[in-house]
């Protein structure tokens, strides 16, 4: 005879009890992802450095996942970043087997009540950070631009995906609150197009592009000195970087200090993996430590070297509070940010 308190005759019983339906989906993290394919949203075209991150993390994380579940990489662009995380927020299986690489303003558009942001960066559970390398405005070379004060001097021309971008909110924040020239050209499709528009001289520069993007997608750029970063945007100068000032250490009052460090904090989350809310805990903790493996692992390490991809990570925990933290930051900087973001002049 069947025990009352069998498992499958207890869920049966209990099937319509509101307060107890974790009961019935109480699985290990292995039997749930063993046989498993996962998805890894990245909300980019093909071929910049989120998605190369996230095809680099995919082919190496679900060995140290239990059950080694596959993982295959979905590219998802549309909204510079919104659709994939509005997707993630109310359409994706809320049972962590779904990934994305979110891009790092999502967190700061949140915050400053950014259009078309349909999530809330809190309610998603952060797996861990890949770099917080930092971002930089750069001017091609045959502009003549080559430092901050150039562009104080004379308009320079920079390329951006879109008004909720980076790419436009660095340079319209410095032209806002430094005093810059930057004339800013929205709409390319991706980074990528940003680049070539460069390299034909459509534009003069691109508004915000990762160092560790750079060095991994353009380092002959770099050695050639095609490249002058006028400014770089994170809360400590970059070792490499120590002659390239932070656009905070440009501002002319505390205020305008804090509204600058505000645009600048989510480089400490530059390149993050988050999955759904409502994901069973143990399988939350579960990822992370796999995460936390895999920035261990000498073989995506190689990896990683070889398409010289900078490694800077962050666990999932310190990432979370990052994010938390930027969606909360005081009242006063956030709606001196949105004035800047968000107005219709550049």
């Amino acid at each position: 005879m069947t025990s009352l308190y069998s498992p499958v005759i207890a869920c049966g019983l209990i099937a319509t009890l509101s307060s107890l339906p974790a009961v019935c989906n109480a699985q290990s993290p292995s039997d749930f992802y063993r046989g498993r394919t996962m998805t890894m949203v990245v909300a980019t075209s093909p071929g910049g450095d989120y998605d190369q991150r996230g095809r680099l993390l995919a082919r190496h994380l679900n060995k140290h996942i239990p059950g080694e579940p596959a993982i295959v990489t979905q590219n998802m662009p549309g909204g510079v970043g919104l659709a994939a995380a509005n997707w993630l927020a109310s359409v994706a299986p809320r049972d962590g087997s779904v990934l994305h690489m979110i891009m790092q303003n999502m967190p700061a558009h949140q915050a400053i009540g950014g259009t078309g942001a349909r999530f809330d960066v809190r309610k998603f559970f952060f797996i861990g950070n890949t770099t917080d390398s930092p971002n930089l405005i750069t001017a091609w070379h045959s502009t003549g631009v080559r430092t901050i004060k150039d562009a104080m001097e004379r308009e320079l021309v920079v390329g951006a995906s879109g008004m909720a971008t980076a790419s436009s909110y660095y340079p319209r924040a410095l032209n806002a609150l430094v005093g810059t020239k930057f004339r800013i050209v929205n709409g390319y499709p991706g980074g990528n197009d940003v680049n070539m528009a460069m390299e034909k001289g459509e534009v003069g520069g691109r508004g915000s592009n990762s160092l560790a993007s750079w060095r991994s997608g353009h380092p002959h750029w770099i050695a050639e000195g095609k490249l002058h970063f006028l400014a770089q945007i994170g809360l400590e100068r970059h070792p490499d970087l120590q002659n390239v000032p932070l656009i905070w250490e440009l501002a002319k009052t505390d205020e305008d200090r804090e509204v600058l460090r505000f645009i600048s904090a989510d480089v400490a989350i530059a390149r993050a993996v988050v999955t759904t809310p409502d994901t069973p805990i143990a399988r939350i903790e579960t990822l992370r430590r796999a995460f936390d493996a895999t920035m261990r692992d000498a073989d995506f390490l190689a990896e990683a070297v070889k398409m010289k991809m900078d490694i800077s990570p962050t666990t999932g925990e310190i990432s979370q509070k990052v994010a938390e933290a930027i969606v909360a930051a005081p009242a006063a900087v956030v709606a001196h940010a949105r004035l800047i973001l968000e107005g219709a002049g550049q």
